[in-house]
């Protein structure tokens, strides 16, 4: 398994200083967030993006994230495409392996809505085969559907499209409905990205991202999971993902520096 750090992290810093932030802390691999690329895109060229993350050896493991591509409708939907259609191209030119979709299951549903999400999901992976770029779906706990890890690997193994797959967010499965059986619904084909986090003391009904912490510092049992992981020979980017605000008043370097050693320890890759 390859550690990874989100721009999430650091939310309120530049994009440049987390690249060469992460890059100081020794971090060789960066889960981008789309929203702070493309701010910065507004004033730099994708060719200095490249260049950055070339320069300080960062691989580009994936990019986060796209909404509103399976259920919105009319001007919502229209939108939604023309962003993610964009995005794509940007995945594509920038050699960035995955693209993060996390579902918009908000309110009530039937029938009707998965089998239109269905077809919105299946033609969003086709959009992106064309582009080679691979879509990750991130179930989400306190949606309505698509909600736990059986649903999302059910759902997406129903539209048959080999570049569709699971984002394993280790915050949305111990906080929603998960089970650990269902972690036997995952193999090397179909388990893309990995993000980790850790919670403490706080009720799942409770817990917010911004209550996630490092991982060996909170309640969630890691292990297991990770053994699972190797099991299954999973050789892919598992990622820091924390957006907790009080991360972001710390400099990237420092961020990068605590939050990849917590994973690394936690991942069996470094000594305590």
């Amino acid at each position: 398994m390859l550690p990874a750090i989100s721009q999430v992290c650091t939310l309120s810093s530049s994009f440049e200083d987390d690249l060469n932030g992460y890059a100081d802390a020794a971090g060789t691999a960066i889960e981008l967030w789309l929203t702070k690329l493309e701010e910065f895109l507004e004033t730099h060229s994708v060719e200095e993006v490249r260049h950055l993350a070339t320069e300080r050896n960062l691989h580009l493991a994936a990019a986060s994230f796209q909404g509103g591509l399976l259920v919105a409708q009319g001007e919502a939907r229209r939108a939604a495409w023309e962003q993610f259609t964009r995005r794509l191209d940007l995945c594509a030119v920038l050699g960035i392996p995955t693209l993060i979709v996390v579902p918009d299951f908000l309110g009530p549903f039937g029938m009707q809505d998965i089998e239109r999400a269905q077809i919105s999901l299946k033609q969003a992976g086709e959009a992106a085969l064309q582009r080679g770029v691979r879509l990750a779906v991130e179930f989400q706990a306190k949606a309505t559907f698509l909600n736990n890890l059986e649903s999302a690997v059910s759902f997406t193994q129903s539209i048959e499209q080999p570049n569709v797959g699971i984002c394993l967010d280790l915050f949305h499965y111990y906080m929603g409905p998960s089970k650990f059986e269902d972690l036997a619904y995952l193999g090397r084909e179909n388990l893309f990205h990995v993000q980790v986090c850790d919670v403490a003391d706080r009720p799942r009904e409770l817990a917010s991202d911004s209550d996630r912490i490092m991982p060996g510092d909170g309640d969630f049992r890691l292990q297991p999971i990770f053994d699972r992981l190797r099991e299954i020979g999973y050789e892919g980017y598992v990622s820091l993902e924390l957006l907790n605000p009080t991360l972001w008043r710390i400099p990237a370097r420092q961020v990068g520096e605590i939050g990849l050693t917590a994973l690394r320890m936690a991942l069996g890759l470094a000594k305590q």
